[in-house]
């Protein structure tokens, strides 16, 4: 009977997307995966775009990105709380950001050498722990460990560096790009979902309460792990050559110049978000609006940036990824200097936030795009996470300097007219990449054809 019941729900699974998941021991008999547990292999078959897998690993997305993207409207509560300037949460998040980035190779690399799911779920475990620490810090070095070191390595574990590569794994080789595309799309739908949520809580239970309730919802990414066990088998000769261990791919890539141009284009991008995303509700505030209007700016940013991470990702599979770079970063220099020199109101505030969430992540799919097309699949968790570490830097010092030069001038304008200087910089630097795939993949991709 076992064996008849396989049979006939294997076909409903597989054409519906469920494949993946169907407890049956014998399903690989009659369908192109077999069972989630014991099986042998998940991701050597491509799985479509729209199937159950990937739909979990975008929600995934938009929870971590989410409950990231919702800090920085408790800089105003936490630092009123603890009877601090604004410098000492900024510090907090701007650890966030550094340790984001400090764990991520180290998050990348577990889940190339022991597959993603361990990545996830001890990072979602570090995420939630983080939150709750952070609503029961009793002093400045609690704030820093909760808010800081915990969620950051949190975050690094169940964010962008482990996922995306994941999920290029999944797709096909023609569908990478805009898997990229949709998983980047995701978090933003979690920016833009999750923020107003978050803001709510704070303004009917208080920034206590909220961050307990944000730390039981991050417990959610463990169960949707899933879709990841096993992948670890299914990345054995991703790149059709001989084996290449992960000193020698760090070595390829630390000896290749136009991997450092990346990784130092993807610092300002981080600079930039970072900024905006935890110092754009005080500045708002500062300047007189409503705290509505700064979550309504954001939820903008997160909105459009669905539509502009989704363009990036088609876009970058069908042109170039260095020229589109390009474009993203000088875009952002003009419309800063546009958002600088008119005079703030609602309509350029929300005029700034569409703008610039059609730009926001559309840096992603092109950038981790061409980790993968320099140098294979099968260390691009390891190598995205290096270039991840720039962006975080990055973020860690506009962050932290965001909120040390208000303390110390009372204006945020040095830093807003700073992240338009490096974005032109930044869009100069992309115009000199190579992105073509190095020597070594280049020869096994003619002796595969």
């Amino acid at each position: 009977m076992k064996s008849i019941y396989c049979a006939i729900f294997a076909h409903i699974y597989e054409f519906s997307g469920l494949d993946e998941f169907i407890p049956c021991q014998h399903l690989n008999r009659y369908s192109r995966v077999s069972t989630y547990i014991g099986y042998e292999n998940p991701v050597t078959q491509p799985k479509r775009l729209f199937s159950l897998a990937i739909i979990l690993a975008c929600v995934l997305l938009a929870i971590n990105f989410g409950l990231r993207s919702s800090m920085g409207f408790f800089m105003k509560p936490v630092s009123e709380a603890f009877g601090y300037g604004r410098e000492i949460f900024a510090f907090s998040l701007a650890l966030q950001n550094l340790f984001w980035g400090l764990s991520q190779p180290i998050a990348g690399a577990v889940a190339d050498r022991y597959g993603s799911v361990k990545a996830i779920v001890g990072g979602a475990l570090l995420y939630s722990a983080g939150l709750y620490v952070t609503a029961n810090a009793g002093s400045i070095w609690e704030l820093h460990t909760g808010a800081g070191i915990l969620l950051g390595m949190g975050i690094a574990g169940t964010g962008f560096g482990v996922v995306l590569p994941a999920m290029a794994r999944m797709v096909a080789p023609e569908k990478r790009a805009f898997a990229l595309g949709l998983g980047t799309a995701a978090g933003s739908a979690g920016q833009f979902l999750l923020i107003p949520v978050a803001r709510s809580f704070i303004e009917s239970y208080g920034w206590h309460v909220a961050l307990i309730i944000m730390a039981a919802g991050a417990l959610l990414m463990i169960l949707l792990a899933i879709p990841f066990a096993g992948d670890a088998a299914g990345k054995r000769n991703l790149d059709h050559g001989p084996a290449q261990t992960l000193k020698e791919a760090l070595k390829e890539a630390s000896s290749h110049i136009h991997y450092w141009l990346l990784v130092a284009g993807f610092f300002v991008c981080g600079f930039q978000l970072a900024f905006i995303t935890v110092h754009m509700p005080a500045y708002l505030s500062d300047q007189g609006f409503d705290s509505s209007v700064a979550a309504t700016s954001l939820a903008l940013i997160g909105l459009f940036n669905i539509i502009g991470s989704l363009g990036s990702g088609y876009l970058s599979g069908i042109h170039s990824m260095k020229w589109l770079l390009v474009y993203n970063y000088a875009g952002r220099a003009l419309i800063l200097v546009l958002f600088l020199v008119f005079p703030i109101s609602t309509f350029s505030i929300y005029a700034f936030s569409i703008t610039t969430g059609l730009l926001w992540l559309a840096t992603v799919p092109p950038t981790s795009g061409l980790v993968a097309q320099m140098f294979g699949l099968r260390y691009m968790g390891t190598l995205y996470g290096i270039v991840f570490l720039s962006h975080q830097i990055g973020s860690f010092i506009g962050v932290w300097l965001g909120g040390y030069l208000f303390d110390t001038t009372g204006s945020y304008n040095v830093v807003w007219w700073a992240t338009a200087i490096i974005a032109t910089i930044t869009a100069i630097i992309h115009v000199f990449i190579d992105e073509r795939p190095v020597a070594r993949m280049r020869l096994n991709q003619a002796e595969a054809s």
